[in-house]
C-alpha cells in the first residue's frame, strides 16, 4: 500500500518504511514523530481512494530521522561594465523522515 502526502508545498509518493527528504519543519528535532494529515490518495490497484483534495480520515505517520542542510548554492549577480558583483550562498534546510505506518 502506498499514499501520496502534501507537505511543504510539494507532493510525495511515500510507502512503509520508505525514507525521504522534505522541507524543514518547525519544532521537530531528531526521533520526533510526524503525522502528515494531507493525503491526496491511499491504497494500491483497485482499493486506491483519491481525496476530492484530501481523503477524509487517512493519515501518515513517520519518525524524524536527520535535519540538516542541503549543498551550498552560489547565486552570483553582477552588471556589465557597471562594476556591479554581488556573490550569495545559500543552503536549504531540510529533514530525512521515515514512514512507519499508513492509516487509510
Amino acid at each position: 500500500m502506498y499514499a501520496i502526502i502534501k507537505t511543504g508545498g510539494k507532493q510525495y509518493r511515500v510507502a512503509k518504511d520508505d525514507v525521504i527528504e522534505i522541507e524543514k519543519l518547525k519544532d521537530k528535532t531528531t526521533n520526533d514523530k510526524v503525522v502528515f494529515d494531507q493525503v491526496l490518495a491511499v491504497g494500491e490497484g483497485a482499493d486506491l481512494k483519491i481525496g476530492t483534495p484530501v481523503v477524509n480520515g487517512a493519515a501518515v505517520e513517520a519518525e524524524v530521522v536527520e535535519a540538516g542542510k542541503s549543498d551550498k548554492v552560489i547565486v552570483y549577480k553582477y552588471k556589465a561594465k557597471k562594476d556591479y558583483r554581488r556573490k550569495q550562498g545559500h543552503r536549504q534546510p531540510y529533514m530525512k523522515v521515515k514512514v512507519t505506518a499508513i492509516e487509510a
